[in-house]
């Protein structure tokens, strides 16, 4: 019997995929926020150029090599999908339209390019960028996904579990973000200056944003208007919830106050930590995960401090380190209610299901580093990553972009002139 579609399935996921791609924009408007005055417009299009940049190559290629049949090892996918091919409106993935598909898990592809772009901020030629974003979504993001996703990926076939990014979105992206940290080193004064978000406002909206579209990301993972979908989103609330209260916890305790700051990144920690493991925990896992990311990810964001990396917009210490501890915490807290099958050790499933989880932790993070690594120096070598001293004392919003973001000066920054004297002369 051929498949048919569902259309209570494809409605919902055609929603869930508009609120994804809006998380790229709301990750420009959050990243934005947290640089300096200087930088902003610079931030902002480093989100929106991936949007084009990752969907022509996810259209001529990486859908292909991520979700095209296996072609050997559970490493790549196949060509059969060159370009699209042998994919039209009659075709059906499941229950739903083959192009939905398509689409959907193009959106996560942006969102994670554009992740990486946190790092470093404040110093990345947007040339070397562009040039970076649509070699990165083949050589790591499409390998990676076919090994976690893909038919007969090896993760996958390992049983390792990733219900909608921990290892795909946020363990890649943070370990090609520190790898990238490394090939350009740290901004002028890293260290010395206070380097403080210049919009406030501006990290909170994005947050919630993210945090909208964060509902579509997981619950649309379900690829159906399901009970299981339910149980997504209300763990998606929940995580996100007690991730922003366990990190304002930590800072109520350390430093006598809680800050907005604090309570966008605890919030977009605990979306990070239930990522992978929203699929597979139940509620009270939810809470479980979430607070251990609020609390694990406020410690990890200064760790750049003494490691000496310049991880401009902290994507090692929440997206790398909150998608460690939820996809680790799914070998502890994964129940067969959730999985239909798998339980975790705490559920009476030994520990089969952590080791398998540490496996893919490891091998994906060192992989996604190493190429990343390559590829940034190669750039780097070949045309160059990063901009002058002059251009990042100067600001880069008016070097690369011949625009600035506010007329007047802010926190005791004004525009200048390409060629004039350093700020306050």
């Amino acid at each position: 019997m051929p498949a048919t579609i569902d259309p209570a399935a494809t409605a919902w996921l055609l929603a869930a995929t508009a609120m994804v791609l809006l998380m790229t924009p709301a990750l420009a408007v959050f990243y934005g926020g947290m640089v300096r005055s200087t930088g902003v417009l610079n931030m902002l299009m480093m989100s929106f150029i991936a949007i084009p940049l990752v969907t022509v190559v996810w259209l001529v290629a990486g859908y292909s090599l991520a979700f095209g049949d296996d072609a050997g090892g559970g490493l790549i996918g196949g060509l059969e999908h060159l370009g699209l091919a042998g994919i039209n409106p009659g075709s059906v993935r499941g229950t739903i339209p083959e192009l939905l598909f398509v689409t959907f898990q193009l959106t996560f592809a942006i969102l994670t390019a554009a992740l990486v772009s946190g790092a470093i901020a404040d110093r990345a030629k947007f040339a070397g960028w562009m040039v970076f974003v649509p070699l990165w979504t083949l050589a790591v993001y499409a390998p990676i996904a076919h090994w976690v996703w893909g038919p007969d990926g090896w993760l996958l076939n390992f049983g390792a579990l990733d219900y909608a990014g921990g290892l795909v979105v946020e363990i890649a992206s943070g370990a090609s973000a520190l790898a990238l940290a490394l090939v350009l080193g740290p901004r002028i004064g890293f260290n010395i200056d206070a380097m403080r978000p210049h919009n406030l406002p501006f990290v909170l909206l994005g947050a919630g944003l993210l945090w909208f579209g964060w509902f579509g990301f997981n619950a649309g993972s379900a690829l159906g208007a399901t009970g299981t979908a339910a149980a997504v989103f209300l763990n998606t609330l929940v995580a996100g919830s007690l991730g922003m209260l366990g990190w304002l916890l930590v800072e109520q305790i350390r430093d006598g106050r809680p800050t907005t700051f604090g309570a966008a990144s605890g919030a977009v920690a605990g979306l990070v930590a239930i990522t992978p493991s929203c699929g597979v925990v139940n509620t009270l896992g939810a809470v479980l995960v979430g607070l251990a990311a609020g609390v694990v990810c406020s410690f990890a964001v200064g760790w750049k401090h003494k490691a000496g990396y310049d991880d401009s917009l902290d994507v090692v210490g929440v997206h790398f380190v909150g998608g460690i501890v939820g996809t680790i915490l799914i070998g502890l807290l994964a129940t067969e209610v959730m999985t239909g099958g798998v339980n975790g050790l705490l559920y009476g499933g030994g520990l089969a299901q952590l080791g398998k989880q540490l496996v893919a932790v490891l091998v994906v993070a060192a992989y996604a580093f190493a190429v990343s690594w390559l590829l940034g120096k190669g750039i780097d070598k070949i045309i160059g990553f990063r901009v002058s001293k002059e251009d990042e004392t100067a600001g880069i919003d008016f070097a690369l972009h011949a625009e600035t973001a506010y007329a007047e000066g802010v926190h005791g920054s004004s525009p200048r002139r390409f060629g004039e004297g350093h700020y306050g002369d």
